[in-house]
C-alpha cells in the first residue's frame, strides 16, 4: 500500500462586492474574498493538500489565475478536476482535516453543509471530511477581517 499525506493553504483578502464561498457553501456575508475564481479558500487548499499528496504539482499550476478560461469559476469544477486526476492515477482519498481562519462571519454553523457538498465530490463519507473554524484574536490582517485563510491535510492512498 502507498499512503500518502499532502497539506495545502489558501489565503484571499476580503473586499465588499464580492461573494463569499467557503467549502463550496455560499455563505452569507457583507463582504467576500477576491480571487481570480470564486476565491474558495478552503476548496483551493483541499486542492493543494491533494496535488502534493500525488505529487502533481499545485493549483496554479493546473488552473492559471491568468487564464480567462478560470475567471470566476466555480471552484467544486476545480476540486472535480483534481479528484479525476488522483483517480487517473489510482489514488483514493481517505480522510481530509481543515481548518479556516476568519474573523466573521461564523464559519461553524455551515459545516455540515460544506461536508455534505464536499464528501459528494471527493467521493468520501462527511466522517471522513474534518472542517475546524478559528479565529486570529483581532490579529494581523486576518483577525482584522481584512483576509482569510484555509490549512489543509489529507490522507491518500494507492
Amino acid at each position: 500500500m502507498n499512503i500518502r499525506i499532502g497539506f495545502g493553504v489558501d489565503v484571499h483578502r476580503l473586499s465588499d462586492g464580492h461573494l463569499l464561498f467557503i467549502g463550496g457553501k455560499q455563505i452569507p456575508s457583507e463582504f467576500g474574498a477576491v480571487g481570480h475564481s470564486d476565491a474558495d479558500v478552503l476548496i483551493h487548499a483541499i486542492c493543494d493538500s491533494l496535488l502534493g499528496a500525488a505529487n502533481l504539482r499545485d493549483i496554479g499550476f493546473h488552473f492559471s489565475d491568468t487564464d480567462p478560461k478560470f475567471k470566476g469559476i466555480d471552484s467544486k469544477i476545480l476540486l472535480r478536476e483534481v479528484v479525476e486526476m488522483l483517480h487517473n492515477k489510482g489514488y483514493k482519498i481517505i480522510n481530509i482535516d481543515c481548518t479556516v481562519i476568519l474573523e466573521t462571519p461564523k464559519v461553524n454553523p455551515h459545516i455540515p453543509d460544506m461536508q455534505k457538498i464536499l464528501s459528494e465530490i471527493l467521493q468520501i463519507e462527511e466522517d471522513a471530511i474534518s472542517i475546524k473554524a478559528s479565529t486570529h484574536e483581532k490579529v494581523d490582517s486576518f483577525g482584522e477581517g481584512k483576509a482569510i485563510k484555509a490549512y489543509t491535510v489529507c490522507l491518500i492512498n494507492k
